[in-house]
């Protein structure tokens, strides 16, 4: 039986850069992004939550049908911080889990895949991350349960960076490809990235 690893997926970000637009709901592979991204951590199947500024965003809406646990953060303005808080104390009570940036537009089920494998073939890690051809750190991530209370005390914007620095010698990369990295931010990213398809 395959071991409980739930996937947090957060999706409560502004979209600040996008001059008015929605990035987890510009399409990609014919769907809005944050349903695609849904789709594609379903694929594992574990259980899959995601965090939301509220229950009836717009971004709801696409995934409401979905097999989905949506966790709404009303204070996500605060940062990543306010939506790994609440998003993590969502979770059920199990060994580890995943989190995963919900605008990483080509994450696959596969990579996702690669991490939870990774937790069976690594075990005295505490941290699975996923990382680029080249070794860089990047995501998605899975953590140890035994580091789930310091996710109460996250605040800011800079995610889980001080969890990570300080459990840094028992930190595993997953090598999946520059998909770890890629995120889109502002028109010009999407513009160029979709010329590139």
């Amino acid at each position: 039986m395959r071991a409980p690893c739930p996937i947090l997926i957060l999706a409560a970000g502004k979209s600040s850069r996008m001059g008015g637009r929605d990035k987890l709901l510009e399409t990609v592979e014919g769907q809005p992004l944050i349903r695609t991204q849904v789709l594609r951590a379903l694929g594992t199947g574990q259980q899959v939550f995601v965090s939301l500024p509220a229950l009836n965003h717009p971004r709801a809406r696409v995934i409401n049908d979905l097999d989905v646990h949506i966790v709404a953060v009303p204070n996500a303005a605060e940062g990543v911080g306010a939506s790994l808080r609440a998003g993590v104390a969502a979770l059920p009570d199990t060994e580890a889990f995943m989190v995963v940036l919900a605008d990483l537009v080509e994450i696959t089920a596969q990579d996702l895949q690669a991490l939870l494998e990774a937790r069976s073939t690594h075990p005295a890690a505490l941290i699975w991350r996923g990382a680029t051809q080249a070794g860089k750190p990047g995501h998605p991530i899975i953590f140890d349960g035994s580091l789930r209370p310091k996710f109460a005390h996250l605040a800011g914007d800079k995610g889980a960076a001080q969890i990570i620095t300080a459990q840094a010698a028992q930190v595993h990369l997953v090598t999946i490809g520059d998909q770890a990295l890629l995120d889109l931010d502002t028109p010009a990213d999407w513009a160029s990235w979709r010329a590139s398809q």
